[in-house]
């Protein structure tokens, strides 16, 4: 005599009757809290591995938040030049420059950012795109710019590097 063929509202019962058990099985196998911390105590050098990978992987994505600076990409920075004439604001080194600059940019270096600032007193108004070559200055920048007054204030994502990569024209 063969096998009885089992329909699908039996199969289906009896997943439900066992998987309760298995779940119950496995959680019945979880180390309770104490042997963590048991854990935790002896391997302190591990345990602390984890932590500061842990945070140091959430590190950028909390600076991003909590940072004023803004980040723009490179199509919506050449929308608002199209649109609403914001000041283009490099602020590379001197040394930095030979390779060009955005078009209409205002060249004013980081090391010079604080004694120059009245400079771009008149400007308070405009929207305000910061560029340096790749995108690390620029946030120190905006945030300087924010203690000025300044309150449309945006740093060009991966900087020039990015402009030309996406083949975006430069000034001399």
């Amino acid at each position: 005599m063969g096998a009885r063929k089992v329909s699908a509202r039996e199969r289906y019962v009896i997943i439900l009757h066992f998987v309760p058990v298995a779940c119950a099985r496995a959680a019945a196998t979880l180390p309770s809290s104490s042997v963590l911390a048991s854990f935790a105590v002896k391997n302190r050098p591990l345990v602390l591995v984890f932590v500061l990978s842990g945070a140091m992987l959430l590190w950028p994505l909390l600076q991003r938040r909590l940072s004023p600076a803004r980040e723009i990409g490179t199509l919506d920075a050449t929308r608002l030049m199209n649109g609403e004439n914001p000041l283009v604001l490099d602020v590379r080194e001197a040394n930095e420059i030979s390779g060009g600059k955005l078009p209409n940019a205002v060249h004013i270096p980081m090391s010079q950012m604080k004694d120059r600032g009245a400079e771009l007193a008149k400007h308070v108004a405009r929207p305000v795109i910061v560029y340096c070559d790749r995108g690390a200055r620029s946030g120190a920048a905006v945030a300087v710019l924010s203690r000025l007054g300044f309150t449309r204030v945006q740093s060009l994502r991966g900087g020039l590097r990015a402009w030309k990569e996406a083949g975006l024209p430069l000034s001399k």
